[in-house]
């Protein structure tokens, strides 16, 4: 059985509470990647036993214990494995190892994640291997998910993740919270990983739902906790007021039966006000702070979003001008295809269908479903229906998005059906 086999409500709070896990007894032990293999197994074995035996008293707890035990049987074959390869039993750090530290600091309900968010963004990787490891410990992704995210094949992702272990356990480097004077080194990975989280959740990437709302509440929660310690930094208040802003849609992004509901056509009387009026406030304070980033200029653009009464109302212009400020900050391929939206709403269908060109030539867009979903949607608008079903149908093909292929496939078929029902396909 597999975390995907259990009720949804056990499979989240697993997925919640590993990185906890792996938390506790990284404090403790000092050894991260034993600690993950552990609490792995844990998981595992929590997986056989609670849909028998039902659900603990204190599944975190279930879960240390037995991650804890499974560690240190490691702990004890490594140390039989080295006495047998070296003969030699004067001195053992692993048995030191295995003896768990003083947890004077920390109540039994303390919360390790924020901790561990923080030790994955390890000063001996790069940037991006500290991310990528940081969302397989921290957030729970898949492999795959994380390399949809960097734009990179699954076993570069998994090579990548291998190495950002081996790199951490032969750094020397000790793998502990860092002092707060060491928070500004690690806080852009910190925050690039909460974002990351953050949109897997918001638009799940893959699998039959239009978004993953544990992963999305728990990035949300971290984000908190970070701008909790650091309330005056505009980038942590940025990125805390975009989640919002973007999260107090969920209720109305999906029907009655799940399937996806474009911004255009939401009930914005089911968008959550007080998510709405929170993010608002936080960007609203924190653009006059400067400087002004990538994560302030994305929730500033989510807020006009949400305080347009209608779609129709929408402050394109604003928009436009807030996604030229982001090109110029922030060099993602994303980026030009929002601004190609952008553009086709204030000039027109053709000076959006001009922006797409330049991402032509652009590898990171090679083959990805968005491309061809801005294509088809600027291409009707500008009355290419052929050209539009075309794209509908090629993104519905490229994406792993259940709800979203659905939704694809429908608006190619109905487009496709007008055409034929006006004599033929139509094309200006």
């Amino acid at each position: 059985m597999t975390l995907t086999d259990l009720p949804e409500s056990v499979s989240d709070l697993l997925r919640r509470l590993a990185p906890q896990v792996v938390g506790v007894l990284t404090r403790r032990y000092g050894d991260f990647e034993t600690a993950e293999d552990a609490t792995q197994e844990a998981l595992l074995a929590a997986t056989h036993q609670w849909p028998a035996e039902g659900l603990p008293r204190n599944p975190r707890g279930w879960l240390i214990k037995v991650a804890q035990r499974r560690m240190t049987e490691q702990v004890r074959s490594e140390q039989a494995r080295r006495r047998r390869e070296e003969l030699v039993a004067a001195q053992n750090p692993a048995d030191r190892r295995a003896a768990p530290a003083a947890d004077t600091a920390h109540g039994a309900d303390h919360d390790d994640t924020l901790m561990l968010l923080f030790l994955c963004c390890h000063p001996a990787l790069s940037p991006e291997a500290a991310i990528a490891l940081t969302l397989r410990s921290v957030g729970g992704l898949t492999t795959g998910e994380i390399a949809q995210a960097f734009m990179v094949p699954e076993p570069t992702m998994g090579q990548r993740i291998s190495r950002a272990k081996q790199r951490i356990k032969t750094s020397g480097i000790p793998f502990r919270m860092p002092d707060r004077e060491e928070w500004p080194d690690r806080l852009d990975a910190v925050l690039q990983v909460l974002y990351l989280i953050f949109n897997e959740g918001h638009t799940s990437s893959t699998g039959p739902d239009v978004r993953r709302v544990e992963l999305s509440t728990e990035a949300i929660r971290l984000t908190r906790a970070v701008h909790a310690q650091l309330p005056d930094d505009g980038e942590v208040s940025g990125l805390l007021a975009l989640m919002l802003l973007n999260d107090a849609r969920g209720p109305a992004r999906t029907g009655p039966a799940g399937e996806l509901i474009p911004l255009a056509e939401q009930d914005r009387g089911l968008w959550d006000a007080d998510a709405v009026a929170e993010g608002v406030a936080l960007i609203t304070a924190a653009l006059p702070r400067g400087p002004v980033g990538p994560y302030q200029v994305q929730a500033a653009i989510a807020a006009v979003h949400d305080e347009s009464p209608t779609a129709e109302e929408t402050d394109w212009p604003q928009i436009l001008a807030l996604y030229g400020v982001l090109e110029r900050i922030s060099a993602n391929p994303f980026v030009v295809l929002n601004r190609a939206v952008a553009a086709a709403m204030v000039h027109g269908p053709d000076a959006g269908l001009e922006v797409l060109e330049d991402l032509a030539s652009d590898a990171r867009l090679k083959d990805h479903h968005r491309l061809y979903v801005v294509r088809a949607h600027l291409l009707r608008m500008a009355g290419d229906r052929e050209g539009a079903v075309a794209n509908y149908r090629a993104a519905a093909n490229r994406t792993a998005s259940l709800p979203e292929r659905h939704y694809l496939t429908i608006q190619a078929a109905e487009l496709a059906a007008e055409g034929e029902g006006e004599g033929g396909p139509a094309r200006s």
